[in-house]
């Protein structure tokens, strides 16, 4: 038999290394680059034939992280703006 070994794909374990890396210690830009390379990842392992190439758990595990972490910075940021726009029509309004 000559079955050809299945190989992981490195846009996968980027994608992982980013999605954990953005939670530790580079925050957005880490969250960007796991939800880029986890798109990356899996469009190369669809396009691959079926089991030639292995990282679609974590391709989504990068991307899940990832997202997560851009959603939370979308919130984070639309709470902060609130919060000083509050001010400032408050602060404005009361002289």
């Amino acid at each position: 038999m000559n079955a050809t070994p299945s190989r992981t794909s490195t846009t996968a374990v980027l994608s992982l290394v980013f999605g954990i890396v953005c939670w530790v210690g580079l925050p957005f830009l880490g969250a960007i680059a796991a939800v880029v390379c986890g798109h990356v990842a899996r469009g190369e392992i669809r396009r691959a034939p079926p089991g030639a190439i292995e990282g679609d758990g974590m391709a989504i595990a990068g991307l899940v992280l990832g997202w997560i972490h851009l959603a939370l910075f979308a919130l984070a940021f639309i709470a902060i703006m609130l919060f000083f726009g509050g001010l400032a029509f408050f602060g404005s309004h009361w002289h």
